[in-house]
């Protein structure tokens, strides 16, 4: 694999990049990201394994988000099916994607595991179960502590898998050397990766300002939750839709996109 090395600067204009295709088929991709945690969504309410099987899950709905980015970038309307673009090209990809997801799981679990040597669980009962954050949680140092220690531990594991699904699907490179190429690849190109986050940050920090500022002036908090839903779905389109720029980028291409999927 050769890597491309690019200038900081780059970082906004792949999130300028993800809010020029998302506008080219915004029906389409936001459609397709509505189908995506749909999917999720379903698949975590699978009795015991259901999380788990969420988080195998991701690698290849992540490829076909980005599938689908390339196709709209290209001018390509992306049909519902290119969200399973993993699954239906042969066992050969299906098989690495799934090994992918696999890998996924037990690096996301590990984290996340280890920060009940910190709480005693508090923190991976509310981010894995979704159980209420109660006042005690609150008032608890360890949860706190678990929460800053598993978002740091998470951001080298963030790092191996960002490229991983296209690099395994578009680059025929086995799972675990796409983990080696994308953690080098957002290291090599730290600066931008950093700008890249930061706008991401300020994009959704005044959509919630904006948010709260409509609300506060039309219908007060109970508009709050009207918006917060289409608002939040369009800039996570976009969001996603920015993906395939870091990996078009961050890597010398040699695929051509199939906008036929």
């Amino acid at each position: 694999m050769k890597l491309n090395i690019v200038t900081p600067k780059t970082g906004a204009e792949w999130v300028r990049g993800g809010v020029r295709t998302f506008f080219k088929q915004p029906l389409a991709l936001g459609g397709l990201f509505f189908l995506f945690m749909g999917v999720i969504s379903v698949i975590t309410m699978v009795p015991m394994v259901g999380g788990a099987l969420a988080l195998a899950a991701l690698p290849a709905a992540t490829l076909g988000l980005m599938q689908a980015s390339a196709m709209a970038a290209a001018g390509t309307f992306p049909m519902p099916k290119v969200l399973f673009t993993a699954f239906i090209h042969g066992a050969a990809k299906r098989q690495a994607m799934l090994h992918l997801g696999a890998l996924y799981t037990v690096a996301f679990l590990l984290v996340v595991g280890l920060t009940v040597l910190i709480d005693g669980g508090q923190f991976a009962k509310v981010y894995l179960f979704g159980e209420p954050v109660t006042m005690e949680m609150i008032e608890s140092d360890g949860f706190y502590t678990a929460m800053w220690v598993g978002t740091l531990m998470y951001i080298p594991l963030g790092a191996m898998f960002w490229h991983a699904p296209a690099l395994v699907f578009w680059n025929d490179v086995s799972p675990a050397k796409s983990l080696f190429f994308s953690m080098a690849a957002c290291w090599k190109n730290k600066g931008a990766m950093v700008v890249y986050m930061g706008c991401w940050f300020v994009l959704f920090a005044l959509a919630s300002l904006v948010i709260v500022t409509i609300a506060s002036a039309l219908a007060g908090p109970q508009m709050i939750g009207a918006l917060v839903a289409p608002l939040g779905m369009v800039l996570a389109s976009m969001f996603f839709a920015s993906i395939y720029a870091t990996y078009r980028d961050s890597f010398v291409i040699e695929h051509i996109v199939d906008t036929t999927v």
